[in-house]
């Protein structure tokens, strides 16, 4: 493997890996506005979520490598405290692109990205109206990361205080994705799409399951089953009593083990495990 110690390559480097290793990344749409009402408009890929009680979300602008300035949303939240965030979409990648230049400042990115505004309900910063996912949010705290102002990042932990959702993007009152087509970072200049073909469903064990420390030698040393398959195995309260049918008509243990791989992969993980037994 390579191995990199933060501090002895550049800074940009660091920051293209560490993008590129920590991802994909949610991308927020940040709306702000200065003391005078100029309204600013920047994407940051530095951004999660951390609490539902308070509902609590995070970004992390920095300050320039190059030119050691703090960019406007940092600015504008420390002054006025209170920002829009809202979901990126593939329909809007592009004008979300656009909005990333360094304009100068009271320059407003809803104009040059073409953006619509969608007035909040309690706060003076617009929310941006082709996002299907606006939370209206105020700053509760900043944190600082470096010691210097050289390209250092900073936490700005938001409140949520209204979350305003898209009815196009629900399925039973329920946020769908597969109807959000969100768009997420990566490193350098890619991206991802979540498409209905790219997401999937792990169903969390209601119980503690026994483990792979507990399968049979047969499967944990298998040349067909993966970790994931063996963990699906390993994910049941306790391993099966076998039924009165017997796995027959395998020519090995290796097509025997293909055949459950094939039944662990449409999530049949009882029959998987009456091949096994």
């Amino acid at each position: 493997m390579m191995t990199i110690t933060p501090g002895e390559i550049p800074h940009r480097e660091m920051h293209q890996i560490l993008l590129s290793g920590v991802a994909p990344r949610p991308i927020a749409l940040v709306a702000t506005s200065d003391a005078e009402g100029n309204i600013n408009l920047s994407p940051f890929s530095f951004f999660n979520a951390y609490s539902s009680k308070p509902p609590i979300v995070a970004i992390g602008p920095a300050h320039s490598a190059k030119t050691y300035k703090a960019k406007d949303t940092y600015l504008n939240l420390l002054d006025t405290g209170f920002c829009t965030i809202n979901a990126v979409t593939f329909s809007m990648v592009e004008q979300v692109n656009l909005a990333s230049c360094e304009y100068e400042k009271g320059v407003d990115e809803f104009q040059k990205s073409g953006l619509t505004k969608r007035p909040s309900e309690l706060i003076q910063v617009p929310g941006v109206l082709e996002s299907p996912f606006i939370m209206e949010c105020k700053l509760i705290s900043c944190i600082p990361l470096g010691r210097e102002i050289k390209g250092n990042g900073n936490i700005l932990l938001c409140q949520a205080l209204k979350i305003h959702i898209s009815q196009d993007v629900l399925t039973d009152g329920k946020i769908d994705p597969r109807k959000m087509d969100l768009v997420a970072r990566m490193g350098y200049n890619w991206y991802s799409r979540v498409t209905p073909e790219s997401i999937f469903e792990v169903h969390k064990p209601t119980w503690n399951g026994i483990g792979m420390d507990r399968l049979p030698e047969e499967l944990r040393h298998s040349s067909v089953l993966s970790g994931n398959d063996l963990a699906k195995l390993a994910g049941v309260k306790d391993i099966p009593q076998k039924n009165s049918q017997t796995a027959q008509g395998f020519a090995s243990i290796e097509e025997r083990h293909r055949a459950a791989k094939q039944l662990l992969l449409e999530n049949r993980v009882e029959e998987a495990w009456q091949l096994l037994l």
